[in-house]
C-alpha cells in the first residue's frame, strides 16, 4: 500500500477521497499490525517524505499506544507488548532517528511517542538501552539535536512512575537537564526544552533534594533561569519553583528570602504568564502551611510529620502590600465571568490564603489599604479595597472580623446599589456574600443579621438581583449564604417575613431574557432551593404554593417544541434545575406530617413529569430526575410501589447507561431510596434489578466510581426483601466474596487509591450488613453460617491493614455485630476466634468518634450474647 498518499488523501477536503483513504488505512492496520506501525514509523523517519503525512503518521503511532479511556488504553498496551520484537524495534529505531530530523513538527510527535513507549516497556524492564542512547544525544550534537532529546526525556518522567528509573540514571537525566537550562547554553530552544523538562523530573529528584550540594546546585540555576531574557523560559522556570514548593517545601528555608525578592520584583514588573507563577508560587506556599497546620491541629501528639517553617507569617509585612498592589492591575474590560484570570484576580486568591494560613495578623496589614481606598474616585482603588476585604473574610477570628464587617456593611449595602461601576458592584455582592458564609450563623456570638437591618439587606440583594447578569448572579449567591445560616435555627428567622417577596424575585430572575449569562438561571434556582430547605414551619403554606408553580414551568419546558439543537441544551438544562427544585421542596414537605399529606395529592401529576422527563436525551436532566424520584419515593413510602410498572423501564436502562456514568451512579442510589421507601414491595422487580447490578460490578467498562454504591445497594435490597433474598444469596456472595479479597490490601498504593479502596471496602461491608440484617429473626438465618468464616477473616485482614478510615471502621464494626447478632450462638465460636472480636472491639470502644464507639458498643452486646448462649 502507498502509505504516503493515503496519509495525504486522508487529509483531504474531499470527503470522498478522505473516507477512501481512512478506510484503506484501518484495513491495513486490522490486518497487518506490525507492518502498519513500521510503515508509519518509517514515514515519520524518513526526510524526504511530505510534512503533511509525516505529521499524520506520528499522530497515528501515538494513538496507537496511549487512549483516553482507562478500559482501551489498557488493550493498547497489552496490544503493544504482544507485538512482534522485531517489528518494535523497528518502530523505535525510526523514531529515535526522527530526533534528529530536521523538521520541528516530526521531531516534536517522535518525542511523544518515544515518551509513551518508554511508559510502557520501561515498566516491564523493556528497552533498558533507551535512556542511555538518549542522554548520548545531549553532548557536541546540532541545537535541535538536543532540544529534541530534552523533551523526550521530560515526557518520559511524565509518562513513566519514578520508582521504575533506577537513581543512577536519574542522576544522569537531572544532569543533563540542568545543563541545558543553565545561562552558558547559548540556545533559548534548548533551555525552554530544559526547563520544561526539569519541570515533569522534579518528582524523581527526592533523593537529590536530600543531597545539600545536588539541591543547592539545581535551585540555583532555577533561580538563574527566572531571569532569562526570554518570556517562556522565565515562566517555565517559575512553574518550576511552583511545584518545588508543593514537592519539597521542607527544604526551602534557605532560598525563601531569595525567592521572595525573585518573585516580588516578577510580581511588579514582569509580563503577566511571570507574574501569574510567582503568585502561584506564594499560594502553593499557603496551601503547604494550611495543610501541616490542619494536621497538626488534628493530631492528638501535637505533633505534625512535617514541621512547619511559617514562612508566609514571616513573609506578612513584604508579602501583603505586594499582592495589595495587585489588586489595583485590574482590566478595564476584564470578562467578569468565572474564566477570568489575570494579575488582580490571583493576587486576591492569594491573599485570601494567607488571610487562612496566618488569621487575625492579616487584619491589621489590610484595613489601611482598604479604609484608603474604598471611596477614591477612580473605579479601580474602590474596587481593589472591597476585593481585599472579601479576601480576607476566612481565616482570621469571627472576634476580630465581626466589629470590622458591622461597621462596613452599610456602606457595603449603599455601594452595591449607587456604585456608577459594574465592577465594583460585582466585587461588593461577591464580598457580601462571603460576610454571610464566613460570618452569619450560629456560631458566631454577635449576629451581623438582626430585626434591625434584616429589612434593608433583603432590599439590597433583591434590587441587585435586576443588574447586569454578573452583578445579578453574586446577589443571588449572597442571598444564598444569607438563608443558608439560618438552617439550624429551627424559629422564625428575621428573613422568614420576607419568604415571599424573596422567591418571588427569584422566580423573576429565572424569567429574564439573559439568564443564561454569567450562570444567573442556575443560581437563582440554586438560592431558591436554599431559601426552600433552610425555611421555617410558619412559611410551609408558601412552599406548598411553589409546588405547583414549578410543575407548571417543567411542564412548559416539555411541552416545547421545534427547538433548535442550542435551545435544547438550554432546555435541558433548565428541566434539570426545575427538577432539582422539586427535589428540596419534597424533601421539605415530607419532612412533616401535615404538608406531606398535602404534597400527596400531587403526587401522581409530579410523578408523571419526571417520567416525561426521561424522553430528554440529555445526562443531567435524568440524573436530575433520578434525584427526585428518589426523594418521592422517600415521601410517599410504600405507597411509590403504584408508579413502578411505568417506572421501573426507565430505571433499568440507567442502570445500564455506562456511557453517562454519572446518571448510572444516581440511579443506583435511588434503587437504594425506593428498596428503603417499598421494604418488600419492591421483590416483584428485584430479578431484573440483581440481574444488572451483579452484571455492572462485574464489567470493566464501568467507571470505578459507581461501584462503591453498587455493592451497597445489593445490602439495601437484602434488607428490605428480608429472606426472600435467599435466591441471589449465592451469587451476591460469590461476588461479595471475590472482591473482598481483592480489596483486603492497600500495601503499595498512594493515598488516592487506598481512599478509593476504602470507598469500596465501606460498600462490600454495606451490602454484608444488609444481607445480615435481612435474615434477622428469619428461620432462614442458618444458610449464612457458610460464609461467616471469610467475612470475618476479611475484616481481620483490613483490620490488620490498618488504613482504614473512621467511616469503614464504623461498618466493619457493624458487620461484627450483625454477623453475632443474627447468627447467634452458631458463630460464637468463629467470632471468639476473630481478631475483629477482641483488639479491633476494644479500639473501637476507645474511640473519639462517638458513632464507631456507639457501634462498638451495640456490636459488644450482641458478641457476648453469642459467645454466652
Amino acid at each position: 500500500m502507498e502509505v504516503t498518499q493515503a496519509l495525504l488523501n486522508a487529509q483531504s477536503i474531499d470527503g470522498t477521497v478522505r473516507k477512501h483513504a481512512e478506510e484503506s488505512l484501518r484495513q491495513f492496520q486490522e490486518q497487518n499490525l506490525p507492518g502498519f506501525l513500521v510503515s508509519l514509523s518509517g514515514e515519520l523517519a524518513s526526510e524526504d517524505k511530505p510534512v503533511d503525512s509525516r505529521k499524520l503518521a506520528g499522530l497515528i503511532l501515538k494513538n496507537a499506544l496511549d487512549a483516553k479511556d482507562e478500559n482501551r488504553k489498557r488493550e493498547l498496551v497489552q496490544r503493544w507488548l504482544s507485538l512482534d520484537t522485531a517489528a518494535k524495534a523497528q518502530v523505535k529505531a525510526c523514531l529515535l532517528q526522527t530526533l534528529s530530523s530536521l523538521v520541528l513538527d516530526a521531531r516534536s510527535t517522535a518525542t511523544q511517542v518515544v515518551a509513551k513507549i518508554a511508559g510502557i516497556e520501561l515498566p516491564q524492564k523493556q528497552w533498558p538501552e533507551l535512556i542511555g542512547s538518549l542522554l548520548s544525544n545531549i553532548h557536541q550534537v546540532p541545537a535541535h539535536v538536543k532540544q529534541a532529546t530534552l523533551e523526550t526525556l521530560g515526557y518520559l518522567c511524565e509518562e513513566v512512575p519514578h520508582e521504575v528509573v533506577d537513581q543512577d540514571q536519574v542522576n544522569k537525566i537531572l544532569t543533563a537537564v540542568v545543563q541545558g537550562m543553565n545561562s552558558s547554553e547559548k540556545n533559548n530552544d534548548v533551555r525552554l526544552a530544559a526547563a520544561r523538562a526539569l519541570y515533569n523530573a522534579l518528582e524523581f529528584a527526592q533523593a537529590n533534594f536530600s543531597n545539600d550540594m545536588e539541591r543547592e546546585y539545581i535551585m540555583r540555576v532555577v533561580c538563574e533561569t527566572t531571569m532569562s531574557p526570554e518570556l517562556k523560559i522565565r515562566q517555565a522556570a517559575f512553574e518550576c519553583l511552583v511545584s518545588i514548593a508543593a514537592m519539597y517545601y521542607v527544604k526551602l528555608a534557605p532560598y525563601i528570602q531569595d525567592i521572595y525578592n525573585i518573585t516580588a520584583k516578577a510580581v511588579r514588573s514582569d509580563e503577566e504568564p511571570v507574574a501569574l507563577q510567582a503568585i502561584e508560587f506564594w499560594s502553593t506556599i499557603c496551601d503547604e502551611e494550611t495543610d501541616i497546620l490542619e494536621e497538626y491541629v488534628g493530631d492528638t501528639t501535637g505533633d505534625s510529620d512535617i514541621p512547619c517553617f511559617y514562612f508566609i507569617k514571616q513573609a506578612l509585612p513584604a508579602l501583603v502590600p505586594l499582592l495589595l498592589e495587585t489588586l489595583l492591575k485590574q482590566e478595564e474590560d476584564q470578562d467578569l465571568d468565572e474564566g477570568a484570570w489575570n494579575i488582580a484576580m490571583a493576587g486576591g486568591t492569594c491573599l485570601g490564603l494567607v488571610a487562612r494560613t496566618t488569621g487575625d495578623d492579616i487584619v491589621p496589614l489590610v484595613m489601611p489599604f482598604i479604609e484608603e481606598n474604598i471611596t477614591k474616585p477612580d473605579w479601580r482603588q474602590r474596587e481593589a479595597a472591597t476585593y481585599a476585604f472579601g479576601s480576607i473574610l476566612e481565616g482570621p477570628s469571627p472576634d476580630k472580623l465581626v466589629p470590622l464587617v458591622n461597621h462596613a456593611l452599610p456602606f457595603m449595602l449603599s455601594a452595591l446599589v449607587k456604585d456608577p461601576s459594574n465592577h465594583v458592584k460585582d466585587t461588593t455582592a461577591w464580598t457580601l456574600g462571603r460576610m454571610f458564609e464566613f460570618l452569619h450563623s450560629s456560631i458566631v456570638g454577635t449576629p451581623i443579621i438582626n430585626e434591625g437591618n434584616a429589612q434593608q439587606i433583603i432590599t439590597v440583594l433583591l434590587q441587585s438581583m435586576k443588574d447586569v447578569p454578573n452583578v445579578a448572579e453574586k446577589g443571588c449567591g449572597a442571598l444564598y449564604f444569607l438563608a443558608q445560616g439560618y438552617e439550624d435555627v429551627g424559629i422564625t428567622s428575621p428573613i422568614t417575613p420576607f419568604f415571599q417577596e424573596i422567591v418571588q424575585a427569584l422566580l423573576t430572575v429565572t424569567h429574564r431574557e439573559d439568564a443564561t449569562e454569567s450562570r444567573l438561571r442556575t443560581s437563582a434556582y440554586e438560592t431558591l432551593n436554599e431559601v426552600v430547605r433552610c425555611s421555617t414551619d410558619e412559611t410551609a403554606p408558601l412552599v406548598l404554593q411553589l409546588v405547583s408553580v414549578i410543575m407548571m414551568e417543567l411542564h412548559k419546558c416539555l411541552e416545547a417544541q421545534n427547538l433548535s439543537s442550542d435551545e435544547r441544551e438550554k432546555q435541558s438544562e433548565l428541566i434539570g434545575l426545575l427538577c432539582g427544585c422539586l427535589t428540596v421542596i419534597i424533601q421539605k414537605l415530607g419532612s412533616s406530617e401535615p404538608t406531606k399529606y398535602v404534597l400527596l395529592q400531587y403526587a401522581d401529576q409530579i410523578m408523571g413529569l419526571f417520567i416525561r422527563v426521561f424522553a430528554c436525551r440529555n445526562a443531567t436532566a435524568h440524573e436530575e430526575a433520578m434525584l427526585a424520584i428518589g426523594a418521592l419515593a422517600y415521601a410517599i413510602g410504600p405507597d411509590f410501589a403504584k408508579y413502578l410498572p411505568e417506572f421501573y423501564k426507565f430505571l433499568e436502562i440507567d442502570l445500564q447507561n455506562f456511557e453517562e456514568y454519572q446518571v448510572c451512579a444516581v440511579t443506583v442510589g435511588v434503587v437504594g431510596d425506593i428498596c428503603r421507601a417499598l421494604e418488600d414491595k419492591i421483590f416483584p422487580y428485584c430479578d431484573g434489578i440483581m440481574t444488572q447490578l451483579l452484571k455492572n460490578l462485574s464489567s470493566d467498562n464501568l467507571h470505578r466510581s459507581v461501584k462503591p454504591p453498587l455493592f451497597s445497594c445489593i445490602g439495601d435490597i437484602a434488607l428490605a426483601i428480608g429472606d426472600n433474598f435467599e435466591k441471589y444469596l449465592m451469587y451476591a456472595m460469590k461476588t461479595l466474596q471475590i472482591a473482598a479479597e481483592m480489596y483486603a490490601h492497600t500495601s503499595g498504593f498512594d493515598l488516592e487509591m487506598t481512599e478509593y479502596i476504602n470507598s469500596l471496602r465501606n460498600g462490600i461491608l454495606e451490602a454484608y450488613s444488609g444481607i445480615f440484617q435481612g435474615f434477622k429473626n428469619s428461620s432462614k438465618s442458618q444458610i449464612l453460617i457458610p460464609y461467616a468464616p471469610h467475612i470475618l477473616q476479611f475484616l481481620d485482614s483490613i483490620y490488620m491493614e490498618k488504613d482504614m478510615d473512621d467511616i469503614v471502621m464504623k461498618t466493619a464494626i457493624g458487620v461484627v455485630g450483625d454477623l453475632a447478632d443474627t447468627l447467634g450462638s452458631n458463630a460464637g465460636s468463629l467470632i471468639q476466634q476473630s481478631l475483629s472480636s477482641t483488639q479491633f472491639l476494644n479500639e473501637c470502644l476507645t474511640s473519639d468518634d462517638h458513632l464507631i464507639k456507639e457501634s462498638a458498643e451495640w456490636a459488644k452486646l450482641a458478641i457476648n450474647r453469642a459467645i454466652s448462649v
